[in-house]
């Protein structure tokens, strides 16, 4: 008996977790706070477009669970029973994009309504509209369904909610709604399985649950220490907007601890990960980054991704560096090579743009200019047009315990002194120090850690 038991569970763990029949639970309009008075005008033209056309149309994913959270929603996604063809038919604003997965985007001036046909699953190993990978990654998935079948195939049930704009009632198939209510982070199917089909679910499930506080549910939570490495499948150019997701949710600290907690930093960026094995100043560097990051955000003031993706890098870049250095290699040739090295490697994992490349490089340039302040060369570097990102740089790394010989603090008085006064801070710098030979090294020093108890 006992041995037919443990057969019986072999079979069941080796098969694909089934999913369980939608059960339908409608909240009516007097049981939730969602007005079209707060609906995008675009997304109700859209909506009601559709449905004057004979088309289903709702409202589904972020945007219904954020207003039930009590937040305000950014964007206004519609799932349909109309195809891309059929929606670009009716709205001459509208292009269709993707090719593994096709949606359309309606333009309102500067928003963008994101229009998806229902998604189903097709039984037929053979058809030309799904595409998996060995590993099974989907590579294609244009199959449309019912939208039984698409609250299925969506990520996490409290992303499967559906707002009808017929009767303003939320339509949940998968269990959001109770989720919601638990704050708990639920796959919809087998975990290990929908990772395999897109492992930025992975990165979502940090997001999520560093954005709205919750917690992962165990099954949900459990393959992620397993299945990290599946990050390597995912196309760099496509994880260069994933990562600022991440970090530009204003949350971005308790984000980089849950990617480091899960194992998924490391195939993010791994020269940054191994240096924190030997330098625990340099993930306090990251940390205070993304602190002044999360700050930042909650001001309403910019953040620009060559400064974060600066500073995301710099453990590795000072890590290189210095072994250029040792090597005998000068300072500012040092810096130049192991930019190169670093974003080489880099490249691998997350393309970065050659738009915030570009700065990012001139911002850890800087950081070897702005020591060197001595006669007229403060005032040409503050001329500099990257002057302002580098000195906020060169006050972050102060932050985290980094060695600067004061260089911030004295930047920050030769900003707000007069012309006199500038005067005065440079000549207490006394003379350039004069180089000797053999001597040529300018390493960038780092306080060792301080001893524990």
């Amino acid at each position: 008996m006992i041995k037919g038991i443990t057969s019986y569970i072999k079979t069941r763990m080796n098969k694909q977790a089934v999913v369980k029949a939608p059960k339908l639970q409608i909240l009516p309009r007097s049981q939730h706070p969602i007005s079209r008075s707060e609906i995008h005008e675009g997304a109700l033209k859209v909506l009601y477009r559709l449905n004057q056309s004979g088309f289903q149309a709702y409202l589904v994913g972020g945007c219904i669970r954020d207003r039930l959270l009590g937040k305000t929603p950014k964007d206004f996604d519609i799932a349909t029973d109309a195809t891309p063809e059929e929606v670009t038919e009716l709205f001459r604003n509208a292009r269709m994009i993707g090719r593994r997965f096709r949606i359309v985007h309606v333009r309102f001036g500067r928003e963008i309504i994101e229009v998806t046909t229902f998604r189903g699953k097709t039984q037929e190993a053979t058809d030309k509209r799904i595409k998996q990978s060995d590993e099974g990654m989907l590579l294609r998935d244009n199959v449309w369904g019912s939208i039984e079948e698409d609250a299925i195939r969506r990520d996490f049930t409290i992303n499967a909610l559906y707002y009808n704009i017929k009767d303003h009632s939320v339509y949940d198939y998968t269990g959001g709604l109770t989720d919601l209510k638990n704050k708990m982070l639920r796959l919809i199917g087998d975990p290990a399985t929908r990772y395999r089909e897109d492992p930025v679910r992975m990165l979502r499930a940090i997001r999520f649950a560093a954005k709205l506080d919750f917690k992962l549910e165990a099954a949900t939570e459990a393959p992620i220490y397993e299945q990290a490495n599946l990050l390597l499948q995912v196309a760099p150019a496509r994880m260069f907007d994933e990562v600022l997701k991440l970090f530009l949710s204003g949350h971005g600290l308790t984000t980089f601890q849950l990617l480091r907690h899960y194992g998924l930093f490391a195939f993010l960026f791994p020269a940054s990960h191994e240096a924190f094995k030997t330098n625990p100043v340099a993930l306090v560097v990251v940390e205070q980054a993304m602190a002044n990051t999360d700050l930042r955000i909650s001001e309403g003031r910019p953040v620009t991704p060559a400064f974060l993706y600066a500073a995301l890098l710099w453990p590795g870049l000072e890590h290189i560096f210095n072994d250029l250095q040792n090597n005998g290699v000068p300072a500012f040739p040092a810096m130049q090579q192991a930019g190169n090295r670093l974003l080489q490697r880099q490249n691998q994992h997350i393309t970065i743009p050659k738009r915030f490349a570009f700065p990012m490089r001139e911002i850890w340039d800087l950081q070897l200019k702005l020591p060197q302040r001595q006669g007229k060369k403060a005032w040409v570097l503050l001329q500099t047009p990257r002057f302002r990102a580098a000195y906020d740089f060169l006050l972050l790394r102060e932050m985290a315990g980094e060695a600067t010989d004061g260089a911030g603090a004295w930047w920050t008085a030769f900003q707000e002194a007069n012309e006199d006064e500038q005067h005065k801070l440079i000549t207490s710098l006394g003379r350039s120090p004069v180089k000797k030979s053999g001597s040529r090294k300018r390493k960038l020093r780092r306080h060792k850690p301080a001893p524990t108890n």
